[in-house]
C-alpha cells in the first residue's frame, strides 16, 4: 500500500519534493496526494500541470479535507513551523527541508509535536546522501584519519539565488541559514561530537546596496565542537553571475592520521555551449535517465534524501515502530542542534563575541 504524500510550498525547491513523490508513484512505494503553494498564480500552473491532484492555496484547508501518511514542508525557512507543528498533530509523518527552523524555540515545539504524536520528523540535510561525504563519514568513523582535529568549508551561490530566485524573503535569511545550516549538520554528523562554541563575522554590502536586500552578503565562522574538532564555514550568495556553477563547495578534513578532501562543485564534467560560457555540472545531486520503459528517471542525493523519508513512512505504514529507525535519518533533534549553531553565528556576528552552546 503506497504512502499518501502532501508538498507544501511548490517554488524552486519544492518542485524537486513534486518530481521525487510524482516518481514514486510510478512504482507504488509513494503518491503525491495534494499540493498546497500560497501563491495563486502558481496554484493555477499545478492545477494544469499536475491533473487529479488537488491543489490549495491554504495548508490548513488541505490538512482538514485530504486523508494522508505524511507531509512535506518546502516552504522558506521561517515558515516551516506553524505548517509542521499542525501536520504532527494531525497525525501525519513531516518532512522539512533545512533548516527545521530558525529558532531553538521553534525547533523544539515542532520535536514535541511529533513525539506527543508519535510521528516521524525527518529534516531534508541531503549533504549527508553525497555519496563523497559518506565516505568521508566512513573513513572519519573507522579511525582511518584518527582524532579529528580541524576542518575547512565553503559554500557559495551566484548572486542571482538571493536577488532573483527568492528576492521576496531573502531578507529574512542569510548565507548561514541558506547555505551554512547544510555543512554545520555535514560536520557535525561526520566528527560524532556537538557544537560547544561559535565565533563569526558577517559583511553587508552588495545585497543591500545594489539590491536594497538587507541580509549578509558572506558570513564566516568558527565551530568549536566537544570532542576538540574545530571547523571554519565560510559561506556566501554574492558571486558573480559569470561563475562556472550555481553552487562552488567544498569541504576538508583533517585528523591526526590523515586527510580527505572533497571538491563538490566540480565533479569533472564540464561545457561550453554557445553563448553559456563555461559551465560545471554536481550530477552526483540531480542528473536525469531513462528507465526501460523510456520514462524519465532521476537519480542523484538531492532526489535520495527525499525519496528517504517516502521509504521511511512505508515502513512505518507497514507495522513497523519508530525506534527501528533510530539513528537511520536526519531527526527533529538533529534539525534542533543545527539551528542552535546557526542561531549562534548570528549572535556572535551581533555581539562581536563568542558564543558559547555548552
Amino acid at each position: 500500500m503506497s504512502v499518501r504524500i502532501a508538498v507544501v510550498g511548490a517554488g524552486k525547491f519544492g518542485q524537486m519534493h513534486l518530481d521525487v513523490f510524482t516518481q514514486l508513484g510510478t512504482t507504488g512505494v509513494a503518491e503525491l496526494a495534494a499540493i498546497a503553494e500560497a501563491n495563486p498564480k502558481r496554484a493555477e500552473e499545478l492545477r494544469a500541470q499536475y491533473h487529479g491532484c488537488p491543489v490549495y492555496t491554504d495548508f490548513r484547508e488541505m490538512l482538514g479535507k485530504e486523508t494522508l501518511d505524511a507531509v512535506s514542508v518546502a516552504t522558506p525557512d521561517h515558515l516551516h513551523r506553524e505548517i509542521a507543528v499542525a501536520a504532527a498533530r494531525a497525525g501525519m509523518h513531516v518532512l522539512v527541508e533545512k533548516p527545521l527552523d530558525v529558532t531553538v524555540e521553534g525547533c523544539a515545539e515542532m520535536v514535541r509535536a511529533a513525539k506527543d504524536a508519535g510521528v516521524l520528523l525527518q529534516v531534508d540535510f541531503h549533504k549527508r546522501y553525497d555519496p563523497d561525504h559518506q565516505a568521508i563519514e566512513r573513513r572519519v568513523r573507522s579511525g582511518d584519519l584518527g582524532d579529528v582535529l580541524y576542518g575547512s568549508v565553503y559554500m557559495e551561490d551566484r548572486i542571482e539565488v538571493p536577488s532573483e530566485w527568492f528576492p521576496h524573503w531573502a531578507a529574512a535569511s542569510s548565507p548561514a541559514w541558506f547555505l551554512g545550516v547544510h555543512f554545520y549538520d555535514l560536520a557535525r554528523w561526520i566528527v560524532k561530537s556537538e557544537a560547544r562554541s561559535v565565533y563569526a563575522t558577517g559583511t553587508k554590502n552588495t545585497l543591500l546596496r545594489d539590491y536594497g536586500i538587507d541580509t549578509y552578503d558572506c558570513i564566516n565562522a568558527k565551530v568549536d565542537f566537544e570532542n576538540g574538532a574545530a571547523f571554519a564555514f565560510d559561506t556566501s550568495w554574492v558571486l558573480p553571475k559569470g561563475f562556472e556553477a550555481i553552487v562552488n563547495q567544498a569541504i576538508r578534513v583533517v585528523g591526526t592520521k590523515g586527510v580527505f578532501e572533497c571538491d563538490s562543485q566540480d565533479r569533472g564534467s564540464r561545457s561550453c555551449l554557445g553563448l553559456e560560457g563555461m559551465a560545471t555540472y554536481n550530477n552526483n545531486f540531480r542528473r536525469e535517465g531513462f528507465d526501460t520503459y523510456g520514462r524519465k528517471v532521476l537519480r542523484g542525493y538531492g532526489v535520495e534524501s527525499i525519496e528517504d523519508f517516502a521509504w521511511n513512512v512505508a515502513f512505518l505504514k507497514n507495522g513497523k515502530g519508530l525506534n527501528s529507525l533510530k539513528g537511520c535519518w536526519a531527526s527533529g533533534e538533529d534539525g534542533l542542534e543545527v539551528t542552535r549553531i546557526a542561531v549562534a553565528v548570528h549572535e556572535s556576528i551581533r555581539s562581536g563575541q563568542v558564543v558559547r552552546l555548552r
